[in-house]
């Protein structure tokens, strides 16, 4: 399980770059299995058929980025964020490109205050000493992400790009372990979710489902300094109640906890001031979709060292198997 969890994370996938993600949750779920379809946006769109109500599961596959806007004649790249990128998280950490060039984040002056950091001040160094050198290995428009190792231990995964491989973890298990179910169930991967919840928009207006739960990460409150904030690390998979973007279902939210105390799968309830996830789209698509969202409490987000506890991602998998399997 875990080593499947480590290829995702470790697979380049920026918003609007998700090909290569696709491809490894494929090849993973073809045999489980009734229908796959890639959609025009790109959008990963699997069916296990069943006669009852038709319920739709997401997960995006981008992860945060940054593109190249301008290379200097010394061979320096100067960027743009793709999604939400942090210039705190982002000084001095390596990214990597699709063709495998790696880069360092630097800063063009001497760096007085943390609070004064801009994003377009830094650069990208992949080591060229001239504008045609550089250009031998990267091109306006091309996009880096962060390289973050993939580390386990003391029970918690830490990595880059937890957003969201891990919720596409999670949909990829319950795929495998779904063995009977009368739901009509399709399992969307999406695109650009950075970017404006776009994939989510497209691929909820087609499955056109009855129910959607989208599955993501949610922030901590359990951090030295952090913001006070109910979820913690270890104690179960979080169910939203609201984010910035959607006040979750009654009906969705209900069926997660009674599904969850029934069989006896801890939990927590989830208020996220900021932010959001597919789910926002969803929701709003043709004349509205019933929605919630199952997170999982991570550390870090946006960095290059996302960190979850295994057992809320395992909590998870069997929670969102168990509604699966549900009649509705």
């Amino acid at each position: 399980m875990i080593d499947l969890l480590n290829k995702l994370t470790q697979t380049y996938g920026p918003s609007g770059n998700e090909e290569l993600v696709r491809e490894v949750i494929m090849n993973e779920i073809k045999e489980y299995v009734d229908e796959i379809d890639i959609d025009p946006l790109g959008n990963l769109i699997a069916r296990k058929k069943g006669d009852g109500k038709k319920l739709m599961f997401a997960a995006h596959m981008d992860e945060i980025g940054l593109i190249v806007t301008y290379i200097d004649k010394e061979g320096f790249l100067r960027f743009s964020n793709v999604g939400g990128v942090s210039q705190y998280y982002s000084l001095f950490q390596r990214v990597k490109f699709k063709n495998g060039i790696i880069g360092i984040l630097g800063y063009e002056e001497k760096i007085e205050e943390m609070k004064d950091l801009k994003i377009e001040k830094m650069y990208i160094d992949i080591g060229a000493k001239s504008r045609e050198e550089a250009e031998k290995l990267v091109n306006i428009g091309d996009v880096a992400c962060f390289a973050g190792d993939f580390h386990y231990n003391l029970n918690k995964v830490s990595s880059k790009a937890l957003d969201d491989r891990l919720g596409c973890y999670m949909l990829i298990e319950v795929i495998k372990a779904l063995k009977n179910h009368s739901n009509d169930l399709y399992f969307v991967f999406t695109v650009q979710e950075e970017l404006g919840l776009r994939g989510a928009k497209t691929s909820a207006f087609s499955v056109s489902p009855d129910y959607a739960i989208a599955v993501d990460v949610t922030d901590t409150g359990d951090t030295p300094g952090s913001k006070p904030m109910a979820l913690k690390l270890g104690r179960g998979p979080a169910i939203k109640v609201k984010d910035n973007s959607i006040i979750t279902h009654p009906f969705v939210r209900t069926l997660m906890i009674d599904t969850a105390k029934e069989t006896g799968i801890p939990y927590q309830l989830e208020v996220l001031e900021r932010g959001g996830t597919d789910s926002g789209a969803i929701h709003l698509t043709k004349g509205g979709i019933p929605s919630g969202v199952l997170s999982i409490a991570t550390r870090y987000i946006h960095s290059p060292a996302e960190m979850v506890d295994f057992d809320d991602v395992k909590n998870g998998i069997a929670l969102l198997t168990a509604i699966a399997a549900k009649e509705i």
